[in-house]
């Protein structure tokens, strides 16, 4: 008699039914991370208002959920390798939920504050876990083919979110507190999608959490984030505030290091850097992140400040980009799996990123809408290509055992720059519009006003009508410095890839592999 085939679960190949089954609570976890992510941008100032909250506060309540977002990424994907994803998958919806219930009741800013940590606490799980979970259910060969609705998504949220924000704040009988209602049943329901249809083996390993490690981490992270976030506006660079911070930051990290290199289950196991893929993988993830979010984030600065369009026109404005990224990490994903091969892909998503930041680099306040159109479509078409990508190359590369570690050290470490690029080049940009305000005021012979090179939209409402042209000019011709720097950091990218040796693609899934590795 026969023996009897297999089950999925014991063989770890999934069907293509059961991965869309799968696929789709997700995916729907995965919509519901980024909305959130990005509806709450058109409604903060409205919500400090209400709230009777400070400039200070209203950094703070971005900061929070940062914080928390970026710190959480490597445990959580340490723990994916430890014990059940779907455990995790549904912690991290939970965790979500219940910041924002939180947060929509909240009577303070400070509240906020604290619920909005709590949300990005879950949000760091759904974003890292959702990539976690996807490797393990498709092999690399074949992941591209479902790259559409994954890109399909993060296109969706990005641009639906502040435009919903937007909606819900004008809309009388709603109002901003909606605007964390809102994705409450959208979590609810990916919660009970994911309870149906993802099933998966979970990993038969001894549980050793480093929980010194993982505290050491988050610490040492969340210092130095305080510290890149604050510096420059709360106090200088060079106080003794700044020294401190930063100098307490390096200290817990170092010690963190220590930790890890003896830790049974080290939360970021510093193996992974010993092969060449991860280590430059890495690196480029900074690179990218450093000038994909510290430079495309001041374009809606650009559009509404320099340009005078209003947020939701702003948020259109962007939609280039996010068509040129969606149809890109498409077909590069199609193609791939036709292939299976990645680097052309890699390094031609890097060099048009390149290209991208370079021609807005050109741009200043007087620059043609629908050549700007295109500039942005080209920085699209090169993210699209590369930062899904990067991260299909390290699972490529690593034992299933440390697939979730991996995979969220790469998107740690893109956050990680990421944050460090939007300070900084703020900082780049706050000085260089100085210099130009005060060189245009100097140039119509007026007396330079204090603090007018920082100002925002109400303020620049506040001034004469002519200096505040001038102030437009300043940050329409500023943006395009940063954007320059952009382009130089994308360098970096393009030589890392370029120095990482291409692999052919696994065609097993990550549940095959562990399962392989379990019986030899």
């Amino acid at each position: 008699m026969p023996p009897e085939p297999m089950s999925a679960e014991e063989t770890g190949r999934m069907d293509h039914r059961r991965v869309i089954e799968a696929l789709t609570g997700l995916l729907l976890a995965m919509l519901t991370a980024f909305l959130s992510s990005t509806i709450v941008s058109n409604a903060l100032p409205t919500i400090i208002r209400d709230l009777h909250g400070s400039q200070r506060q209203y950094t703070w309540v971005i900061t929070a959920a940062l914080l928390a977002s970026t710190a959480s990424t490597p445990i959580w994907g340490k723990l994916s390798d430890l014990v059940s994803k779907k455990l995790l998958v549904q912690l991290a919806i939970g965790v979500f939920t219940a910041g924002s219930v939180l947060a929509g009741f909240a009577q303070s800013v400070d509240t906020l504050i604290v619920w909005r940590a709590l949300q990005g606490l879950g949000l760091g799980g759904l974003q890292s876990l959702v990539v976690i979970v996807i490797a393990a259910m498709i092999s690399p060969r074949e992941r591209g083919k479902y790259s559409g609705p994954i890109a399909a998504v993060m296109s969706v949220a990005t641009v639906a979110g502040p435009l919903l924000g937007g909606v819900i704040v004008d809309t009388s009988w709603l109002g901003w507190r909606w605007c964390f209602f809102v994705c409450v049943p959208l979590a609810v329901v990916s919660l009970l999608v994911v309870q149906r249809t993802l099933n998966l083996p979970v990993a038969k390993r001894a549980v050793q959490v480093d929980y010194l490690g993982a505290a050491l981490i988050a610490a040492g992270v969340s210092d130095l984030l305080i510290w890149i976030t604050l510096a420059g506006g709360e106090f200088a660079w060079g106080s003794g505030t700044s020294l401190l911070l930063a100098g307490t930051g390096v200290a817990l990290l170092a010690l963190a290091i220590w930790v890890e290199s003896r830790a049974v289950e080290p939360i970021i196991p510093l193996r992974l850097f010993r092969d060449r893929t991860t280590a430059l993988a890495t690196v480029a993830s900074i690179a990218v992140g450093t000038a994909l979010f510290g430079g495309a984030v001041f374009l809606g600065q650009y559009f509404q400040i320099a340009r005078g369009y209003s947020p939701t026109a702003a948020g259109l404005l962007t939609l280039p980009m996010i068509v040129g990224s969606m149809l890109s990490s498409t077909l590069s994903g199609i193609l791939i799996t036709r292939l299976g091969r990645w680097k052309a892909f890699l390094v031609a998503g890097a060099v048009l990123m390149v290209a991208g930041f370079g021609l807005l680099g050109t741009i200043d306040h007087t620059t043609d809408m629908a050549v700007m159109g295109v500039f942005l479509f080209v920085l699209g078409v090169g993210m699209g290509m590369t930062m899904q990508n990067l991260v299909l190359v390290v699972q490529n590369a690593v034992a299933p055992s440390d697939l979730g570690a991996a995979s969220s050290t790469v998107a740690f470490f893109r956050s990680l720059g990421g944050t460090v690029g939007v300070s900084v080049l703020g900082a780049i940009l706050a000085s260089r519009v100085g210099d130009l305000t005060a060189q245009g005021l100097t140039e119509a012979g007026v007396t330079v006003p204090a603090g007018t090179g920082s100002a925002g939209i109400g303020s620049l409402n506040e001034l004469p009508p002519f200096v505040a042209d001038i102030v437009r000019a300043a940050y329409g011709d500023g943006t395009a410095t940063i954007l320059l720097i952009a382009a130089a950091l994308s360098i970096i990218t393009v030589v890392a890839i370029a120095a990482i040796k291409e692999t052919p693609l696994r065609t097993q899934s990550g549940l095959e592999r562990q399962r392989e590795e379990a019986t030899a």
